[in-house]
């Protein structure tokens, strides 16, 4: 009588995992410092004049793209372990039952913590809506994942340094929070499609069972996952956005671009939020954009305000959310959302 053996091969140790990500941060690491000297190699093997426009824009491309690859590489992976433990069941659950105001503030932090994109963030909107929570407190969840999200926090942090990071992150919350206890003042509730108002007007979402426990390396796959498929969908904008960012490192004017995006041209900002409206791209590939226009003198505000609406009132996404709200409800959406950022811009134009 004959054993048969399995044709798959045994699954590695778990110490195995742990020691790989080890071996991957230290190689990540090293790769990572030596950016400068990869571009400037690069650029050598071009003829053209290191210090001209197109040595500059050369530079900066062969310099960023490596660098904003290996960002979003690492962070993913990390953010895709963080989501792993914020189910969209869980999300809902937590914030099933809570009044506005501190559902409000909830739902933000729950949306930096659960690294949804737009398009994902309309589908768990509904879910929220079935589940009865007030639309306002969904509507600071809707703003705040795709806006203050981990790809946009970190790679502003490894681009523009801590402080335009925090900056961000604290006033992209203050905006979800407080633009969503307005619209829920309002109360909107009609104003959602005819379907998606017989949910929230009918029975509550049944309570998900609980899966399984993950471990650690279950973690550390979901975090492979994340990095593979937010990859697929981001690495034609982020080169896009580079080439865009390059384009105005080198050849843009800094005298031309502080007269146009200056903090003395009061209507920089909110035409810096209508070109960024019908822009589709994301974090990713806004963000070397947001480091090119830093550099060339732009200020601060009307480069938050142009960021901000990129990421969170972008056109792709009204479209989404043509299929759940009324163009009405997108209107008002849009008009408070908007104005949040106009006042974002302004401030830091003013203080900074």
């Amino acid at each position: 009588m004959s054993v048969q053996t399995s044709s798959h091969p045994a699954p590695r140790p778990d110490w195995v995992w742990h020691a790989g990500l080890v071996a991957f941060v230290a190689i990540w690491w090293l790769v990572y410092r030596q950016l400068i000297p990869f571009s400037e190699l690069i650029t050598s093997l071009f003829p053209v004049e290191r210090h001209s426009h197109t040595g500059e824009a050369i530079a900066f491309f062969f310099y960023d793209v490596p660098k904003v690859m290996m960002l979003l590489t690492l962070i993913v992976f990390a953010m895709g372990v963080v989501r792993s433990y914020f189910s969209p069941e869980r999300t809902r659950a937590l914030l099933a039952g809570k009044r506005e105001g501190v559902g409000n503030v909830m739902a933000a932090g729950l949306g930096v913590m659960t690294p949804f994109c737009s398009c994902s963030a309309v589908p768990l909107f509904i879910g929220l809506v079935s589940a009865g929570v007030p639309l306002g407190v969904t509507f600071s969840f809707l703003i705040a994942a795709p806006m203050v999200n981990e790809v946009a926090l970190a790679l502003l942090f490894g681009l523009v340094g801590w402080q335009v990071a925090a900056t961000y992150a604290a006033f992209g919350l203050v905006i979800a929070i407080i633009a969503g206890w307005v619209i829920g003042k309002l109360h909107l509730e009609g104003w959602l499609q005819d379907w998606v108002r017989d949910i929230h007007s009918g029975a509550t979402a049944p309570d998900a069972a609980d899966d399984a426990p993950l471990t650690l390396v279950d973690r550390y796959r979901l975090g492979i996952e994340a990095v593979r498929e937010i990859f697929g969908r981001v690495w034609m904008w982020i080169i896009l956005g580079i080439g865009m960012g390059a384009l105005i490192h080198g050849y843009v004017p800094q005298d031309l671009m502080a007269r146009i995006m200056g903090a003395d041209a009061w209507w920089s900002v909110p035409a810096a939020v209508v070109i960024g409206i019908p822009m589709y791209t994301n974090a990713a590939g806004v963000i070397p954009i947001v480091e090119a226009l830093l550099g060339k003198g732009a200020a601060l505000g009307t480069v938050l305000a142009f960021m901000m609406s990129v990421i969170a009132l972008s056109l792709p996404e009204m479209i989404i959310l043509k299929q759940v709200l009324t163009l009405r409800l997108i209107a008002v959406f849009v008009g408070v959302v908007g104005s949040g950022i106009l006042a974002v811009g302004y401030l830091f134009n003013f203080l900074f």
